[in-house]
């Protein structure tokens, strides 16, 4: 996983757990896309579009 915002969306991502190495699910979708529920180290947090536009991942088998 890879975080390429700047800024302040870069620093919040960060903090909430968008490390390298951390693995992340996408548990719910809203109809039109946004926000997006995610689970990352156990805690829910919904992102919004913009946001989550921002985190590179890699599928794990």
């Amino acid at each position: 996983m890879r975080v390429q915002a700047h800024g302040s969306i870069r620093q919040r991502l960060l903090e909430m757990g968008f490390i390298r190495g951390a693995r992340l699910k996408v548990e719910k979708l809203a109809p039109l896309g946004d926000p997006m529920e995610l689970v990352i180290k156990g805690y829910h947090l919904s992102l919004r579009r913009e946001e989550s536009g921002c985190i590179l991942v890699q599928r794990v088998a």
